[in-house]
C-alpha cells in the first residue's frame, strides 16, 4: 500500500502492486528511476534492477509465501514449486540465488521453516508432531535436528526456555 501510494503522489500511476514487483503503464526515464528509489529508500523499500537480484527476491518470497501463508503440505518438491513459480529452470534458479544470497536455496527455506517452527513454539498452540506436520516435515525427528541445528538448542528446549528469539523474516 505504501508503495503504491508513493508512486500514485509521485505521478506514475501503476497498473499492479505486488509484493517485490510493479508495473507501471509506461516506461520511464533514468531520472525518473532515481526519483522513486530516493522516495522508496524513505520507506525503507530499495528499487531492484539487476535481473539476478529480482530473481532472488522471487525466491524469497515464493519460499517466505510457502512457508509463512500457505497453510497446506507441499505437494511438490520445492524445486518444481519454485521453477513454477519463477518460470525458469530450477538449476539456473539455484545458481543464481546461491550467487546473490551467498547461501543455498535449501538453507534459506530450512531457516523459513525454522522461524516459522519458532513462532509456532512461542504460541504453545500445537504439539511438536503438528508443527512437523504443518511444516511438512516427514517426522519429528527430522524437524528437531533441523531446528538444533539451526537454533543451537531442541525445540523443547526453545519452549522451555520462554525467549522469543525469533527473527523477521527480512533478516533471515
Amino acid at each position: 500500500m505504501v508503495v503504491k501510494a508513493e508512486l500514485e503522489r509521485l505521478g506514475f500511476n501503476p497498473v499492479s502492486v505486488e509484493l517485490g514487483e510493479v508495473l507501471l503503464a509506461k516506461d520511464i526515464s533514468a531520472t525518473d528511476k532515481y526519483k522513486i528509489a530516493e522516495n522508496l529508500n524513505r520507506f525503507g523499500f530499495e528499487l531492484l534492477e539487476d535481473k539476478r537480484t529480482q530473481i532472488a527476491e522471487q525466491v524469497k518470497t515464493s519460499i517466505i509465501d510457502l512457508v509463512h501463508y500457505v497453510n497446506k503440505p507441499l505437494k511438490i518438491n520445492l524445486s518444481s514449486y519454485l521453477s513454477e513459480q519463477l518460470h525458469l529452470e530450477y538449476t539456473h534458479i539455484s545458481a543464481i540465488f546461491s550467487e546473490v544470497e551467498n547461501q543455498t536455496i535449501e538453507k534459506y527455506f530450512i531457516s523459513q521453516k525454522v522461524e516459522k517452527a519458532k513462532e509456532m513454539l512461542t504460541y504453545g498452540e500445537l504439539t511438536l508432531s503438528e508443527i512437523a506436520y504443518q511444516l511438512n516435515y516427514s517426522s519429528v525427528a527430522h524437524l528437531s535436528a533441523q531446528f538444533k541445528k539451526v537454533v543451537g538448542a531442541t525445540p523443547t528446549a526453545y519452549k522451555n526456555q520462554k525467549l522469543d528469539k525469533r527473527k523477521t523474516l527480512d533478516q533471515i
